[in-house]
């Protein structure tokens, strides 16, 4: 858990808008021993960072590394006989009494919508919704990923008694971890957005999980935006910038993945 919050922390201080807001800060107290070169050089590196990554094309050609890893994994993934369709958490917010008194869906969302879709199709018998969620071991009055999106897919026609719920991991290295531990030898189905599918099949073969991926939540809008938006810095480009350096970073460098796997 201890491992977890840290990387949270240092992860979301090295990427913009925080980084900026870091580089503002070391740019302050570097003036203030008198090193002004060096704390001019760390504010503009800082304000560099940010603007680069805010151009939809730099954000693109992230998103498209990870996906097109996605897609490869997908075409050798075969469409049948699974014992379970598994879906990671992260596609709903839990509710929070009395602040959200119901679950909130957001861009991920697509996950929970495809394994409903897939266990109407028959391609397994059940659904394991897997997530906890950092903030349903905090507060008392928080439900889990699980528990929300349990509801939702019963909302789209799924039968409760074929879910099955993993409430106890906050992580892609623990949902996997718990899954094994369920499913066994069983092959399952592996829900998740494009972008995080290939970190999560790193873990999922070190857990020894028998997985097929398919991959929803495709992000990248290569050729898809006015040509005048592509060279326009934009809120939209940050974040997905963000996001899709985030999972980069994460898949080599984490080194949880590989000494935790073993």
């Amino acid at each position: 858990m201890t491992s977890f919050i840290v990387l949270k922390i240092l992860s979301t201080l090295a990427l913009p808008p925080a980084s900026l807001a870091v580089a503002a800060v070391l740019c302050l107290l570097l003036l203030a021993v008198r090193l002004r070169r060096l704390g001019v050089a760390v504010l503009i590196l800082g304000v560099a960072q940010t603007v680069i990554m805010a151009f939809p094309p730099v954000a693109d050609a992230m998103m498209s590394y990870l996906e097109a890893k996605a897609r490869e994994a997908e075409k050798a993934s075969p469409r049948c006989c699974f014992d379970a369709i598994v879906v990671l958490g992260g596609g709903i917010m839990p509710a929070v009494l009395p602040q959200r008194p119901v679950p909130d869906l957001n861009d991920a969302a697509d996950r929970i919508w495809q394994a409903a879709r897939f266990y109407h199709q028959g391609v397994a018998p059940k659904i394991i919704v897997s997530g906890g969620g950092f903030l349903a071991l905090t507060n008392a009055a928080a439900t889990t990923e699980a528990a929300a999106m349990r509801l939702f897919l019963m909302d789209l026609g799924v039968p409760a008694d074929a879910i099955v719920s993993e409430d106890r991991s906050v992580n892609t290295i623990e949902n996997l971890r718990e899954v094994r531990r369920m499913v066994g030898d069983g092959r399952v189905a592996l829900v998740t957005s494009a972008y995080h599918m290939p970190r999560a099949l790193r873990i999922a073969a070190r857990e020894k999980l028998a997985v097929s991926a398919f991959p929803v939540d495709f992000r990248s809008q290569l050729g898809m935006r006015p040509a005048w938006e592509e060279w326009i810095p934009s809120v939209e480009g940050l974040s997905l910038s963000t996001t899709a350096l985030r999972e980069i970073v994460a898949l080599k460098l984490d080194w949880r993945i590989d000494a935790e796997g073993k």
